[in-house]
């Protein structure tokens, strides 16, 4: 009897494109990698909209599906409206509770509108906003990975981070992170898996992990 294949669909974080996952290898008898990057939202367009126009990419069903920081919101929100075989939300948080204070603060002040997007032509100012971190000796490694630099997207993106209004963790989800992440430092708390020493770029750094773990997440029970 010749086995399905488990198709398992990967989704960046915030500007970056899909090269984080070159590293990411499941057995190729099992399982087929695909890529899902961002594209432009329309005017104002919501995060619901915005998720159900990202399904319209995927072209199976009871698929796998994986994001990575503001790409683990986003299939948080596909998932509502899919028939998933597995959910993995990577370096992200499970409710909109677990977002850092300064993120809780500018959602009440508004202050993010007023955040120089404008600048995202500069890489570090990028690296900034989707890492968490400001260029030190890896700006080459930056540029490879951020490559969404448009300032309607960046600011559609932000404004839905912040406003991620999701109350509780989804039941059905597996939560990774790791315990070195400064984006969402209090994403660890709970029913979650956490790798040690893992940042906000795990999925990049520490690729073996997941090489090595994923396909037994992805088969064993739900």
């Amino acid at each position: 009897m010749v086995q399905d294949i488990i198709h398992v669909y990967l989704m960046p974080g915030m500007a970056a494109n899909p090269t984080i996952f070159e590293h990411i290898k499941l057995p190729e008898d099992k399982f087929k990698i695909h890529w899902l990057e961002w594209f432009l939202p329309e005017p104002k367009e919501s995060l619901e909209s915005y998720a159900k126009r990202m399904i319209e990419r995927i072209e199976y069903d009871n698929v796998v599906l994986l994001g990575v920081s503001f790409g683990g919101i986003l299939v948080q929100e596909m998932s509502k409206y899919m028939n998933l075989r597995k959910l993995f939300v990577v370096s992200s948080v499970k409710s909109k509770h677990e977002l850092p204070k300064r993120m809780k603060v500018m959602k009440y002040t508004k202050a993010y509108k007023l955040l120089p997007t404008q600048l995202v032509g500069n890489i570090d100012v990028l690296a900034k906003y989707a890492f968490g971190e400001t260029i030190t000796k890896r700006i080459d490694l930056y540029k490879k990975y951020l490559s969404v630099n448009d300032k309607a997207y960046l600011d559609w993106a932000i404004e839905n981070v912040i406003e991620w209004n999701q109350n509780e963790p989804n039941m059905s989800a597996i939560y990774i992170h790791g315990d070195n992440d400064m984006v969402f430092p209090h994403s660890c708390k709970g029913d979650c898996i956490v790798i040690k020493g893992g940042s906000h770029i795990m999925i990049i750094n520490k690729f073996k992990w997941f090489n090595e773990n994923l396909p037994k997440l992805i088969l064993q029970p739900a």
